[in-house]
Parts: structure tokens; sequence; C-alpha cells
């Protein structure tokens, strides 16, 4: 049972949205609200940008094979795989549930639990680091650029406004970070720990917002619980099929072991803490909700799964030692 011990964080996000469906933000406060998800987002994306060392990123780039395959599993086969769930039937999966899992499938890749599942499993750790944090450099631009190129017919896409919304809420305040990092790195450093707490507060607050819009909406009417199973095994395949074709693929393209294992952990994570801020600029408030449910569900699946992976690849290797 402690494998399948809930994320405390996924606890919180599971309490506001009950907080949400039983009190949802309506009229002026919602509009306060809506306000301060604004100005939490960018803040969040600056402090994005003055923690990611583009340094080390680009000087990992000597191991360019591995970030290769990392990139094209996280921005090419995901993505791949998004698009054939649109392919079933609304009666099946709903239109907005499967354009939520396709969102999911352009976010780039976590960062800490991607390093953190690496070092457990005893793989490359530098190289799990230089990967994820590539992957998330890259997704504040091809994050946007997929979901208008994919998601456009569907209702979902990327207009002008939401352009502008990408470049001062995500694009300004990160590059804005990255440029900062060199004066408010080292103190970012020394107060990681409540600077946590500002990001998971800032994102249960998108949360709560995109929660009670899709309330105020009648959103969830949508929904029943056969709906809701399907979601479930779609994200089950999904994050199934992208272990095992990095595992494997890494396997035929030669890599040793330790690199092996750095590319299954970086190539198949979905970042919850870049979804859902982005989710609040890129799509409509009464969307937000069924559109960032996939990601919820997918990010919770890939902790248990990957916890267990990474125990086993730490116990093969103690076994080979």
């Amino acid at each position: 049972m402690s494998r399948l011990r809930l994320d405390p964080f996924i606890v919180a996000i599971l309490a506001t949205v009950g907080v949400a469906t039983l009190l949802p933000a309506s009229g002026a406060v919602a509009s306060g609200f809506g306000t301060a998800t604004t100005v939490a987002v960018g803040l969040l994306f600056f402090l994005y940008g003055a923690r990611l060392s583009t340094q080390e990123a680009l000087e990992g780039l000597r191991h360019w094979r591995l970030h290769s395959v990392v990139l094209a599993s996280t921005f090419v086969l995901f993505p791949l795989l998004g698009l054939a769930v649109t392919l079933l039937p609304s009666s099946v999966l709903p239109g907005q549930l499967a354009a939520g899992v396709l969102f999911l499938s352009v976010l780039p890749s976590t960062v800490q639990s991607s390093i953190a599942f690496t070092s457990i499993a005893r793989g490359n750790v530098a190289a799990a680091i230089c990967s994820a944090s590539l992957s998330n450099l890259a997704g504040i631009v091809l994050t946007p650029v997929l979901v208008a190129l994919l998601l456009s017919g569907d209702g979902a896409g990327v207009d002008g406004s939401a352009v502008l919304g990408i470049v001062l809420q995500l694009l300004a305040p990160f590059v804005a970070g990255q440029l900062a990092r060199r004066w408010i790195g080292d103190w970012i450093t020394r107060n990681s720990a409540p600077l946590k707490l500002f990001d998971r507060g800032s994102i249960l607050l998108v949360v709560y917002t995109a929660f009670s819009a899709g309330m105020t909406e009648g959103i969830w009417h949508r929904l029943d619980v056969g709906h809701l199973l399907v979601l479930a095994a779609v994200c089950v395949v999904m994050l199934a099929a992208v272990l095992w074709a990095t595992g494997w693929g890494a396997k035929l393209l030669g890599f040793a072991r330790a690199d092996r294992i750095t590319i299954v952990f970086c190539g198949s994570k979905k970042s919850l803490a870049s979804g859902l801020p982005m989710a609040t600029v890129l799509f409509g408030h009464a969307q937000v909700g069924l559109i960032v449910l996939p990601l919820m569900l997918f990010h919770q699946l890939q902790l248990i799964i990957c916890a267990t992976m990474a125990r086993r690849y730490a116990a093969e290797e103690l076994v080979a030692a």
C-alpha cells in the first residue's frame, strides 16, 4: 500500500477541487481570483526561469544523443499518442477530455521527479538534470506552438489574445527570471522551502479558479463514471506505451544502462507544475477544468508506476553487483 500512497500535493489538489465544487467562486469574487491567478502564474514562471540553469543545460548538450531521444519522446511520441486518443468517438471519451489528453501530451517533462527517480534507480543523474532542464526550456515555446497546431480544430486552440497571454504571462517572466538568475539564484536556493510553498499555493489557486469556472458553466454534468474510467485506461495505456518505447528504444540505440534509465524517466514524465498554469493562459476559464483533468490523473499514475520501477532498477543493480 505504501507504493500506492497518494502524492500529498495531489491530495491537496483534490481537496481544492472539492472546495470549488461545493463553494465555487462567481461574479466579482471570481473576477478577483482570476486577477490573482494571472499574477501568480507570472510569478511562477519568473521563478521557473530563475531556477533553471541555462548554462548547465547547454553544457550538457555534448550528450546530445540522449537529450535528442528524450525530447523526441516528449514532443513527438507523446503528441502522436495524444492525436490517436482524439480519434476515439465522443460517446467513449468526450471531446474536451480528449483535448485534455492531447494537451498533456505536448507538455514538457518534469524536473524534480525525473531527477529523483533517476537517482533512486542508479541512472545518469547529471544527464537527467540537463535533459529535464532542456525539456522545460523547450516547452516554453514548443508547448504553445503544438497546442496551436494540434488543438486549433477543437475550439481549444491559441488565438491572438492567447498568444499575447503566452508572451506576457509565460515567456516574458521566464526570460526575466533567466536574466535575474545571476543576482537572485543563490537567494532562491537558500529559500527553496518557502518558495516551494508559494509554487504549490499558486497552483492550488489555479485549480480552484479553473474548477469554479467549470462549476459555474455546468460542465461537470457532461461527465459520468464511465467516461472517467475510460480516461484512466487511456492514461495507463499512454504511460505504458511510452515507458516501453523509451526502454526498448534506448536499448536498441546502444545506450549504457545508466543512460537508458535516464531516458526512461525523463522521457515518460509530464509536468503538472508547468501544465496547470499554462492551461489557464491557453484556454478559456470554462474549458480549463476538463482540460487539466487528464493531466492530474496522469501525474499521479506516473508517480506510482515510476516509483515502483525506480526501486526495481535499484534492486537489479544490487543483485548484479
